[in-house]
């Protein structure tokens, strides 16, 4: 595995907007950018990265680990900006770093999970930065919250338990686009409160509307505890879940 840290992917030399590059030996047959949870004020893109990245690129694939601003230092929607401009990073250096590969999926957990969501269903974020969801094969929403995000929420002096669907929220744009890259939905039965629930309520308005590339898993534990787990024969949980998740993609089984 070869590596490239802390490359600043907007013009600004900000240290809270850099990425880590893991490449497989050989040039790369998928590229997968990954977001860090915490709750949109704290974690890094080192979190789990050396498990993962290691299982992923062991079968080919480039892992992309990004760091984002946060609170109390941003407020919304940089981060969500900040997502957008790493993703036309990665296209745009896809002939320097990654061999020309252009098979781009996008995910993360927790609080990346919001980010990789609003990516997918606001088009406005992508559309900032010259793109749209053409250039996605695929996004990995890991136990994201697809309502009001409680962080933004207290932002604006709201009571971070309210349930609220606006448009800082990624369900408030299900059915504005005629379709969606294939998508999948990771969350625990024992997640954070309601976020199991408003998860089964996401998928619901996505069938709802008739979209169907995508499906679901429902791991047994709190939120997010698979993340850095690693299972008996020494693989990364999560890695095995992204990579499946890509074989389903590439095998054009999701949602089927």
């Amino acid at each position: 595995m070869k590596t490239l840290f802390d490359l600043y992917y907007t013009d600004a030399e900000d240290t809270a907007r850099t990425l880590d590059i893991y490449l497989p030996e050989s040039k790369p047959e998928t590229i997968f950018l990954y977001m860090h949870g915490g709750g949109l004020d704290h974690g890094n893109k080192r979190h789990a990265a050396e498990i993962i990245s290691k299982y992923l690129t062991d079968r080919g694939i480039a892992y992309v680990s990004i760091e984002y601003r946060m609170y109390p230092d941003a407020k919304y929607p940089d981060f969500i900006n900040d997502a957008a401009e790493a993703v036309k990073y990665i296209i745009t250096k896809k002939d320097e770093y990654f061999g020309g590969c252009d098979k781009l999926y996008v995910g993360g957990s927790s609080a990346g999970g919001y980010l990789s969501m609003m990516l997918c269903f606001d088009e406005r974020y992508l559309k900032g930065v010259g793109l749209d969801n053409s250039c996605i094969a695929g996004y990995f929403h890991d136990a994201g919250q697809p309502t009001a995000h409680f962080r933004t929420l207290a932002e604006r002096g709201i009571d971070s338990r309210r349930l609220i669907v606006d448009e800082t929220s990624p369900m408030y744009h299900v059915g504005t686009a005629e379709s969606y890259p294939p998508m999948r939905f990771i969350v625990s039965d024992n997640d954070m409160k309601g976020r199991y629930e408003q998860t089964m309520l996401m998928l619901s308005v996505l069938s709802h509307f008739g979209y169907d590339s995508y499906d679901h898993i429902v791991m047994n534990g709190t939120h997010c505890a698979y993340v850095r787990r690693i299972d008996e024969s020494g693989d990364s949980v999560l890695g095995q879940m992204v990579y499946s998740f890509i074989e389903s993609v590439k095998n054009g089984t999701i949602g089927k």
